[in-house]
């Protein structure tokens, strides 16, 4: 059996106004295993982003646990949980939040930003030979509003890795592409899962790229369905 690497447990989200309670998310609860793929797949407004933020700890919930490789995320102070993330933790978002004064090397680097000296050169690298295997060793130099959406996307993949995460947490990563790049950021991410053994939680409406993944949870009003 596979060892369980993220757990969600009892999650619960809501916000509140002067006037109403907004559930976003009720009573969310299952695991993923090290080495799955796994796809977060509903409508608009089903709550999946913000459950992907709260897997990923980058919000809290308003009750429930979440736990990796058994330790509770949330019962760590933010600089430590901020620590967590960048070691242990991918991002890929849809509209790849790259930094537009950073060229492509620069923006891969930046997780890597308060390290020490020595481990900075390793971090480029690693940051090379990412970019190198992403097609994009031509690119190094160039900011993102001189590459396509495409490019862009992979410069944020390997952002993502530069760290060695266990776990990739990707938002809609295909949602603000064409369809032929689309199809190409997804058989990177199967091959980065399939090869690399990485973690993959992905959150997507779109049913052709859920197709690609090993298991599927399906989210509506904040709900899984079974």
């Amino acid at each position: 059996m596979s060892e369980e690497i993220i757990k969600a447990s009892s999650i619960c989200k809501s916000y509140r106004d002067n006037l109403n309670n907004l559930e976003v998310l009720k009573d969310i609860n299952f695991t993923v295993s090290a080495g799955e793929f796994l796809v977060i797949q509903g409508p608009s407004g089903a709550g999946k982003s913000t459950l992907l933020h709260i897997l990923g700890g980058l919000d809290n919930p308003t009750f429930g646990k979440v736990y990796f490789q058994g330790a509770d995320i949330y019962a760590i102070d933010e600089n430590r949980r901020s620590s967590f993330r960048n070691k242990e933790i991918g991002f890929v978002f849809q509209f790849f939040h790259l930094l537009p004064e950073l060229n492509a090397l620069e923006n891969v680097l930046l997780p890597g930003i308060l390290k020490s000296w020595w481990e900075r050169k390793k971090s480029l690298t690693v940051a090379l030979g990412l970019l190198e295997r992403l097609g994009l060793s031509a690119r190094l130099k160039h900011r993102p509003s001189a590459l396509s959406g495409g490019e862009q996307q992979r410069v944020a993949i390997a952002r993502a890795l530069i760290n060695h995460p266990q776990l990739l947490l990707c938002d809609e990563p295909t949602g603000n592409l064409d369809s032929e790049n689309g199809k190409k950021i997804l058989q990177l991410l199967i091959e980065l899962n399939q090869n690399q053994k990485i973690t993959i939680v992905m959150v997507t409406h779109n049913q052709d790229i859920a197709c690609g993944a090993g298991r599927i949870i399906h989210l509506k009003d904040g709900l899984i369905l079974h």
